[in-house]
């Protein structure tokens, strides 16, 4: 199914759990299907409640039961006739009550389906809603695609590698575009422009290392004016703000599930040093780095201490 990355020699105790994807010998290439009770199965104890970045796609069909689900900070309710996407670099954490929700779990990888297709575009969007809840014929539809690719998953064998992984194609896609243009409660962002568009990825991409928009506006040929109005109008922000809203994600990622000090957090998002991070962290966040990492964390026993 998955296995641990552990691609950072410097890695400290208490990181984010990163799972790089890794299906069974003779599986399809890119993709893989299983059920919620095969995931359980095939988990390590206790890995499945632990923080985890995925370096895929799994998403999550839900035919029965409830459970909490948390992605980025939003717990997300699952039940039954809702579809969970988790996208590579979102990190996620199912609930204690995994074992009460049963459904179908698809894992993709990014560049399974055909690079630069809309389809493939519109899968790796990471600014896709994370839950959908489809009605009536939308949710008949959805389930449909997710049955049909569960079976031609497990009956393909008999085909040549390449057929099969044709057809698992066309059928995840047809997943993809049905989810797409769902009546879903949550629904897809507003269509952005080209401006937009373009930013938005050169942000997920270099967040770490740029922080100022004029450096984005001059790699991607537009005026800082332009990609202002651009991200103005598709997310009712500023372009600064929005790379901010960028970094402050990341940071709070590393804060809650990792035990990095704020200089080795300060120094992953290109800051000089923890003061200028902790600075620009507490102006938008409203908290101090330490203290809202002690916010999302139980007091220790025998009450609180200074480190």
């Amino acid at each position: 199914m998955v296995r641990k990355r552990h691609d950072d020699p410097d890695g400290e105790p208490g990181e984010i759990l990163d799972l790089a994807y890794d299906p069974p010998p003779g599986s399809p290439a890119g993709l893989e299907v299983m059920t919620l009770a095969e995931l359980r199965e095939r988990a390590l104890d206790g890995l499945l409640t632990r923080p985890q970045r995925l370096d895929f796609h799994q998403i999550i069909a839900v035919d029965s039961g409830a459970a909490l689900h948390v992605v980025d900070f939003t717990a997300h309710s699952l039940a039954a006739g809702r579809v969970l996407w988790v996208r590579p670099g979102q990190v996620q954490q199912f609930g204690d009550d995994v074992t009460a929700v049963e459904g179908t779990v698809v894992l993709v990888e990014p560049g399974f389906l055909p690079p630069g297709s809309s389809v493939a575009a519109t899968a790796d969007d990471p600014f896709r809603p994370v839950l959908w809840r489809p009605e009536g014929g939308d949710r008949e539809a959805v389930f449909c695609a997710v049955r049909h690719l569960a079976t031609d998953y497990r009956t393909g064998s008999g085909l040549p590698p390449g057929v099969h992984t044709d057809v698992l194609r066309h059928l995840f896609s047809v997943l993809v575009l049905r989810l797409a243009h769902t009546a879903a409660v949550v629904g897809p962002p507003p269509a952005a422009g080209e401006a937009f568009s373009r930013f938005r990825a050169a942000v997920e991409r270099d967040f770490a290392t740029h922080r100022r928009v004029a450096d984005y506006a001059r790699a991607l040929g537009y005026s800082s004016r332009t990609l202002s109005r651009a991200t103005l109008a598709a997310t009712g922000a500023g372009a600064k703000d929005f790379v901010d809203q960028r970094v402050v994600l990341e940071a709070k990622r590393l804060l809650a599930h990792s035990d990095l000090s704020a200089a080795r957090i300060a120094g992953r998002l290109g800051f000089d040093d923890a003061a200028n991070f902790s600075k620009f962290f507490q102006h938008r966040a409203g908290l101090a780095p330490g203290a809202f990492r002690a916010s999302l964390r139980p007091a220790p026993p025998g009450g609180p201490h200074c480190a």
